[in-house]
């Protein structure tokens, strides 16, 4: 998600070609809910004292390949 968030900034600062601005924010804004998705599942995960959550489990392998 970092490299997505970079890649964003870059694009916004593209004077040849910028990103919109709607999508930008739109991108922002779900950057955001799968934040605090994420923080609900590390406190569910100290809470229930297991060693992983189900959301960890959803995420793309490193490279972009799939769950």
């Amino acid at each position: 998600m970092r490299d997505l968030l970079v890649q964003t900034l870059v694009d916004l600062r593209d004077k040849s070609n910028p990103m919109d601005l709607a999508r930008a924010k739109t991108i922002a804004e779900v950057s955001t809910a799968f934040v605090n998705l994420a923080k609900v599942q590390v406190d569910y995960v100290r809470v229930t004292q297991q060693q992983r959550g189900t959301i960890f489990e959803a995420l793309p392998a490193p490279g972009g390949a799939g769950p």
